[in-house]
């Protein structure tokens, strides 16, 4: 799996990090990449929206915070109470014959979206993308969340997450 590009975006859908790490790709202009990340961000919402149920592990669904009995249930049998806040599933991937895209959402909010070569072997390419995530968001938290210059849903500016972000798309 090669690494085209990087972004985070606020969880208004604001682009607050763009990264392109493969140089012999054509670039988009500023307000292309603005534009890509609030439409990114609606699609995420609206995919949210559509699925309005949770498969439990038992294999029950129920739904999220109207029926304060099904809560009742989830509590009792997972020991965790479904937040009606809280994006259930959103846009996953999406998986084409010239790219594929991977989207995670933080409990926070922040999105993290990587644009990624394609590759027939899905299933190996989702575990790749999952832990690149994990320490993209682990570089995100030591580097940018620490920063004490740092404004929270603002650019990031950070030479030193750039530097390390370069080092993790050459690790994968």
């Amino acid at each position: 799996m090669k690494l085209y590009s990087i972004y985070i975006l606020n969880k208004a859908g604001g682009l607050i990090y763009q990264n392109n790490l493969d140089p012999s790709l054509n670039r988009l202009t500023a307000n292309d990449y603005l534009v890509l990340a609030g439409t990114l961000h609606g699609v995420h919402a609206i995919a949210a929206k559509l699925t309005p149920t949770i498969v439990g592990k038992d294999s029950t669904s129920t739904t999220s915070g109207t029926d304060p009995t099904a809560n009742n249930a989830l509590l009792l049998s997972t020991g965790k109470v479904q937040n009606s806040n809280t994006n259930k599933t959103g846009l996953g991937s999406i998986e084409t014959d010239l790219f594929n895209l991977y989207v995670f959402q933080s409990l926070t909010g922040i999105k993290f979206i990587l644009i990624t070569s394609p590759n027939p072997i899905l299933q190996k390419q989702h575990e790749q993308a999952s832990e690149t995530f994990r320490h993209l968001y682990v570089l995100y938290s030591d580097y940018v969340m620490k920063d004490p210059f740092y404004s929270l849903d603002m650019p990031i500016k950070s030479q030193l997450f750039d530097l390390k972000v370069g080092e993790l798309a050459a690790l994968v």
